[in-house]
């Protein structure tokens, strides 16, 4: 694997603890009763999930790209996956930010910019794979 990928693996890997403090902050909303309205927790869930999910996702694509030969230019693109664990993320959470707001705000954006260069990245990603497995025949 290119050293530099290296470290963002390292350090994705990192990012892990900011996911648990997420859930931690989760929990209080649930037991405490922290003034949040129903959309502020909903985003808040919705955010929590995707971050945990599109970081293991990301990381294995790191990893499967790195295994099975992609060539290094295209493994940049499991790069694209792990910057839409922030993006999605940001997005619920950056857009429901304030006093007991009844729609999401501008910040949405990010979410959507999240799904685009998620669905890129896993095109290039699954495109890459195949024509690694198909140049192994």
């Amino acid at each position: 694997m290119d050293p530099i990928l290296t470290i963002v693996a390292g350090a994705t890997i990192l990012t892990v603890i900011g996911i648990m403090s997420g859930g931690t902050f989760l929990l209080r909303i649930a037991s405490r009763g922290l003034p949040f309205n129903g959309l502020q927790k909903t985003f808040f869930r919705a955010g929590h999930a995707h971050a945990g999910v599109l970081v293991l996702l990301g990381l294995v694509s790191l990893l499967l790209v790195s295994a099975v030969g992609v060539p290094a230019p295209w493994q940049w693109a499991a790069v694209g996956v792990l910057a839409s664990a922030l993006l999605i993320p940001g997005g619920f959470f950056l857009s429901v930010l304030g006093r007991d707001p009844q729609r999401p705000g501008r910040a949405i954006a990010l979410l959507w910019t999240g799904v685009v260069v998620l669905a890129a990245s896993l095109l290039a990603v699954g495109i890459g794979v195949i024509v690694a497995g198909v140049s192994a025949l």
